[in-house]
This record gives C-alpha cells, sequence and structure tokens, in this order.
C-alpha cells in the first residue's frame, strides 16, 4: 500500500512539475509550487507515517509555513498589479483643458 500511495506522490510531483516549467502565467506556476509543496508534504508525512518518528514534524510544520507565506506573497503581487487601470479603463483627458 505504501508503494501504491508513493507512485501517486510521485506522479503528483511529476505533474507539478511540467507546469512550474511550462506555465503559461505567474499564477499558474504559483499554483503548481503550491501543489508540488503540498506533495512534499504528504511525501514526508508519508514517511514519518510508516517508520513512526515524530521527528520529521517541525519539518512538515516548516514546509507548509513556507508554501503559505510564498502563495500569499505571489497572490499579494499579482492583485497588486492588477489593481492598476488599463489603458483602455483610464478616462481621457478633456479637450477644453479643465482638467489642468
Amino acid at each position: 500500500m505504501t508503494v501504491l500511495i508513493a507512485a501517486v506522490l510521485v506522479a503528483a510531483a511529476a505533474v507539478a512539475l511540467v507546469r512550474v516549467v511550462r506555465g503559461p502565467s505567474v499564477l499558474d506556476r504559483a499554483v503548481a509550487t503550491e501543489v508540488l509543496i503540498a506533495t512534499m508534504v504528504c511525501a514526508l508525512a508519508l514517511e514519518a507515517a510508516t517508520t513512526r518518528h515524530s521527528t520529521t514534524l517541525p519539518i512538515l510544520i516548516s514546509l507548509s509555513l513556507v508554501g503559505f507565506v510564498g502563495s500569499v506573497a505571489v497572490a499579494r503581487f499579482v492583485g497588486r498589479d492588477r489593481d492598476e487601470p488599463l489603458p483602455a479603463e483610464r478616462p481621457a483627458p478633456s479637450q477644453d483643458g479643465a482638467d489642468q
């Protein structure tokens, strides 16, 4: 059973790596990176469960925190870029010079 779960985790990591490399946008890469980190957390949790060691728990927590903070940072970065109006949405200057 462990081998089957490990094979599924390897397949998920491979698909996430393909999406990280191919993109096409920053958000696609960010989501794929988050999936890759979650897959790594699951793999470490599987290892901890099979060996019955609790020494992996701080690594799991740290990796989860890094993934969360990275996702929030990318979301804020992309959200800030999207808050600026597009050139077509900006109001056109008036012809009579009343804006000055």
